[in-house]
């Protein structure tokens, strides 16, 4: 891997039976620059947290001896609340078992084994959510877009892409957080600052206009990926694939 490291302190635990998934996952987080901690059983992850250990992200596995990661994650919600952010690294990737995790109170979903880019883009936008990364105040790039914040212009390839007020909130929500699931009650409240009632057509209209103003695709290396029953994300591809 040649991820860079950088420069910060977060902490995460892992939580995972499978010795050799354990050190590779621990491998990917040491590289990107964060301390790690391993568990292997669901009662020490929780004895350790009892015992007030800090931990900014936690990563759990959802099949292990003893408690399972739901039951794990059903602890730390009734007794940490929301503040630690937690994602599911699990096998168990069936709509109904990523629905089961998201309603016990997940953050966010990935399956076995972990890209290493993937992974680190979903734990660096999970913590800059909690406020633990640098906040994106200004211009950023992702892949082939630039995003202007200041002058609310966003670039593809440098050329300029003319999009509403709500358009370029919506586009740079997604851009600034690749790999996160945006539910649609999510999206309603960040761009809207309402609720967008089921039967309006608002919000789906606007997901229309950014995928074909962006142009996303495989051409540009990023997909918007839709499921009616979790919501909307950001996916990136490794390379971004060339029409032939």
């Amino acid at each position: 891997m040649n991820s860079p490291a950088t420069p910060h302190a977060d902490s995460i635990a892992v939580l995972e039976d499978d010795a050799i998934q354990a050190e590779w996952v621990r491998q990917i987080l040491s590289e990107a620059g964060f301390t790690c901690q391993l568990f292997s059983e669901g009662n020490t992850l929780l004895a350790a947290l009892r015992n007030r250990a800090s931990f900014d992200l936690l990563l759990l596995d959802w099949e292990l001896p003893g408690i399972d990661g739901i039951e794990v994650l059903q602890w730390i919600r009734a007794n940490r609340g929301q503040s630690i952010p937690v994602i599911f690294v699990t096998n168990r990737t069936h709509e109904e078992d990523i629905v089961k995790g998201l309603n016990a109170g997940a953050d966010d979903y990935i399956g076995k084994p972990p890209r290493p880019a993937e992974l680190l883009a979903r734990i660096g936008s999970l913590l800059r959510r909690n406020g633990q990364a640098t906040p994106l105040e200004s211009d950023f790039m992702l892949g082939d877009f630039t995003v202007e914040v200041a002058t609310r212009q966003i670039r593809l390839r440098g050329a300029a892409i003319s999009l509403t007020p709500k358009e370029f909130d919506l586009a740079a929500l997604f851009l600034r957080n690749p790999w996160r699931l945006f539910s649609r009650d999510d999206l309603s409240a960040l761009v809207w600052n309402r609720e967008v009632p089921s039967t309006s057509r608002t919000l789906d209209t606007h997901l229309s206009n950014i995928r074909k103003k962006l142009q996303l695709g495989p051409a540009c290396g990023a997909l918007l990926s839709a499921s009616y029953a979790l919501g909307y994300r950001l996916e990136l591809l490794s390379t971004p694939q060339s029409d032939p």
